[in-house]
């Protein structure tokens, strides 16, 4: 990943500016013309509001964006689903979810098997801040809805 030489402050100000990209860049927080699915999430407790619009192209994830507000952290780990899950097809995706959600609980150490998450390894640390789990987690969760609606038939 980073190999050596890097401390921890060094490696904090990177996460932190990882997240503060993806909080500012709108390329995944658009609108889905038609989409096949639309799952909403909403974290009550802190007022964040998502709704994830999907496309698909048979099991494959063609088209992905969100629309909705939070805070930084939310929409940061928006973003970076997005971004490693358009494309994939629906078992990829809920892997991906389930080594996020792995490492977000410390359930999942191995760092081969994070290196694939990407961007969003940036919010490996949110554990320490219980108050914002939840909003990290929010777009993974609402993802894992979705995909479960549509492996039963139900769109929207």
């Amino acid at each position: 990943m980073l190999g050596s030489g890097w401390d921890m402050d060094d490696l904090s100000m990177v996460y932190t500016e990882i997240i503060t990209e993806h909080n500012q860049d709108t390329t995944n927080k658009r609108e889905i013309k038609d989409p096949d699915l639309k799952e909403r999430g909403h974290n009550p407790s802190c007022g964040d509001d998502i709704t994830l619009s999907m496309k698909f192209k048979g099991d494959v994830i063609e088209d992905l964006a969100y629309e909705g507000s939070g805070c930084a952290i939310s929409q940061a780990s928006t973003s970076m689903m997005i971004d490693l899950i358009k494309g994939k097809t629906i078992e990829e995706a809920l892997n991906y979810v389930k080594t996020f959600i792995g490492m977000i609980k410390k359930e999942v150490t191995d760092e081969k098997e994070l290196e694939k998450l990407e961007d969003a390894i940036a919010l490996k640390n949110i554990s320490m801040m219980p108050a914002r789990v939840k909003c990290a987690v929010l777009a993974w969760h609402t993802l894992e809805e979705a995909i479960k609606k549509r492996k039963k038939g139900v769109s929207q």
